[in-house]
């Protein structure tokens, strides 16, 4: 009989809800106490694996007038949501190479209430990257490396990269689709690669994807299909620009017993809906123009903040052609 693995679960998976980091970059993370606790709380009660409350950057390089505690992830911000956290959930920030205090702000685990760090970087950046890898290892953290715009380098740097990566401590290689600009044949090849390149000191992969062309979903399970054990999502798939993998769809996909959607649907008509009223993501087409062209898409949220420039899909396209 042939088998039907879609119905079955693998129980090796792990999801990591990135709703308030990620989603923080639409509200440059002014997200209140109470919309982070629910996620926490929702967290918990759909058995989901892990939480990113935002990120570690230092106060030196980000204005804190303008920017929200998740920017930041001090202590203190972090206790006031979830107590010693006495739950399953394990906890997350993420350090980006160059903007973040990594040797100060990133404190020996003991002392806090994190889990584990994902440090996120480019290509030209692997250098700091290692160190900050092995630097919050030997601070007692759980450490994920995020390569970041994975479609903008080219084979070779990729597998110098992971071979670096393979000599650090780093336990997750995560392919990360920054601008939401791949299709499922290159998932399947950078999930392959990154498994050859961390199989031999146990290291898993990952899975972030954006939704530009509407395929974060279709992606996460690509990535989950040939190997990965890791997936990123967020409630309702709040996120910069364009969004994630929303959480209520790869749950459901998992059919993990322990994984809950009642909590999530919850949390999205109580807190996520309303958030649509003052704050947008989701595939606009200036975001799908920047996906197809494999573009950041500083330009897309640009033109969707600007009133002037919002809707003005031929102009958008023209400029952004222009660039090619």
């Amino acid at each position: 009989m042939t088998k039907a693995p879609w119905i079955m679960c693998r129980s090796e998976i792990k999801v990591l809800d990135c709703t308030i980091r990620d989603g923080g970059l639409v509200n440059n993370h002014q997200f209140d106490d109470d919309f982070v606790h629910a996620v926490y709380n929702t967290c918990v009660a759909a058995g989901v694996d892990y939480m990113e409350l935002g990120y570690k950057n230092s106060e030196r390089m980000f204005d804190k007038t303008k920017c929200g505690a998740w920017r930041f992830c001090n202590e203190e911000s972090i206790r006031r949501i979830v107590g010693d956290n006495a739950t399953p959930l394990k906890l997350a920030v993420m350090i980006d190479a160059g903007k973040t205090d990594w040797q100060n702000d990133v404190i020996p685990k003991q002392q806090s209430v994190i889990d584990t760090v994902r440090v996120a970087f480019y290509v030209h950046q692997v250098p700091e990257a290692t160190d900050m890898i092995r630097d919050a290892h030997e601070k007692g953290y759980e450490v994920w490396a995020n390569l970041m715009a994975a479609s903008t380098a080219t084979e070779e740097e990729i597998d110098k990269v992971l071979e670096i990566l393979a000599e650090t401590p780093a336990s997750v290689l995560v392919v990360v689709d920054s601008y939401g600009s791949m299709y499922a044949e290159q998932i399947e090849r950078l999930v392959t690669k990154y498994l050859s390149f961390g199989r031999g000191t146990g290291k898993e992969v990952g899975i972030h994807a954006h939704n530009n062309q509407q395929l974060a979903f279709a992606n996460s399970i690509e990535a989950i299909i040939h190997g990965a054990n890791r997936v990123d999502a967020s409630l309702g798939g709040l996120g910069r620009g364009a969004g994630n993998c929303p959480m209520e769809l790869m749950l459901g996909f998992l059919r993990n017993p322990k994984f809950k959607l009642r909590p999530i649907y919850d949390t999205l008509e109580r807190c996520v809906a309303p958030l649509q009223k003052n704050i947008e993501w989701g595939p606009y087409p200036e975001f799908i123009m920047t996906g197809q062209n494999n573009q950041h898409p500083r330009a897309a949220i640009e033109a969707r903040e600007n009133p002037q420039t919002r809707d003005h899909y031929v102009e958008f396209y023209d400029r952004i052609m222009m660039q090619q």
